[in-house]
């Protein structure tokens, strides 16, 4: 398995196991099948592990407690988040001690390496375009990130609970951007890297969603980057998992892949595989986080992996299906 430096974080494999798979979030599967895919990860050389409390109700952190027995390898390194909305200023540290502690708890962990804010962020005053009811759970304005969200983090730094901190960057993409130039700024964030250059569902706002500017100011501040979404929750896949409206983004998304879905059976290729490839083959994503759920995903990509990133003319082939 290659690495890649994460920003401060140390060198990280390629791929990273994803806690929405383990979790049950991306289809069924057993805990058993779960814990035997994380297994399965570690031995081939994933060392870094992304998980929360929202995935499958802390489903994904009781996966790993069961794995680890609190006793971590010494190269495996453990990401959790929090959803922290937007509360009062003087609750910010609180609520993140909170979910922090819950979740060394279900881990059985003293520490994680990375903690990060899975909120949007948006601006003061800001109104999100789509689904603003959801506004007050899932986002965080600039005044509650830059003077309460950042310093508790620190303080959780000095606490050696946490090793350092990052977002999730699926915000307004100009405030995303803004928040890597700050001199207080995220150790990683998580950026949407997939061929469509798409967030899907998760977008919440009328803003072109700017992934690759995103994963470029990343890289000229040193921030480490993860690669999210590389399937796009299905849509460059052979086939959704589910029944969707044909005006839901994803959908939308899976119409617009036809034509890569035709250059990967040309090539012979699963198109999972080939998307896994391309968002490997992203400059500076230094690791791709896997929505995988059982052992079969996991061995497709590995194998992605093994055979990225891909050669400059195949890259163009790709772009060029999608409009």
């Amino acid at each position: 398995m290659k690495t890649s430096q994460l920003g401060s974080i140390g060198p990280v494999s390629r791929l990273t196991i994803g806690g929405g798979g383990i979790g049950q979030v991306w289809g069924k599967t057993t805990r058993q099948e779960a814990v035997a895919t994380l297994r399965m990860a570690i031995n081939k050389g994933i060392n870094l592990i992304d998980v929360a409390p929202v995935y499958g109700r802390g489903e994904a952190e009781r996966v790993v407690a069961e794995v680890f027995a609190g006793r971590l390898p010494a190269q495996v390194k453990i990401t959790t988040k929090c959803q922290l909305g937007n509360p009062p200023a003087g609750d910010v540290e609180s609520l993140l001690r909170t979910s922090l502690q819950r979740s060394l708890e279900t881990m059985a962990l003293e520490r994680v390496d990375l903690y990060l804010l899975h909120s949007y962020i948006i601006p003061d005053g800001f109104q999100l375009d789509i689904s603003p009811d959801i506004q007050v759970k899932m986002a965080t304005d600039w005044t509650t990130y830059t003077e309460a969200v950042i310093p508790a983090f620190e303080q959780l730094i000095s606490e050696g609970l946490i090793g350092n901190w990052g977002i999730t960057g699926i915000g307004l993409p100009s405030t995303i951007i803004d928040s890597l130039c700050l001199t207080r700024k995220p150790a990683v964030v998580q950026c949407i890297s997939n061929l469509l250059d798409s967030p899907g569902a998760i977008r919440r706002y009328a803003e072109d969603p700017q992934p690759r500017s995103i994963i470029q100011t990343a890289k000229t501040h040193n921030i480490g980057v993860l690669g999210i979404r590389a399937v796009q929750a299905g849509a460059l896949t052979k086939a959704l998992d589910r029944d969707l409206p044909s005006d839901h983004p994803d959908q939308v998304d899976f119409s617009r892949a036809e034509d890569f879905r035709l250059l990967a059976e040309e090539l012979d290729i699963d198109p999972a595989v080939l998307a896994h490839q391309y968002a490997l083959s992203i400059p500076h994503v230094d690791s791709v986080v896997l929505g995988v759920k059982n052992r079969a995903e996991l061995k497709q990509c590995l194998a992605a992996e093994k055979n990225s990133p891909l050669n400059s003319e195949l890259i163009k082939q790709i772009d060029a299906c999608v409009p």
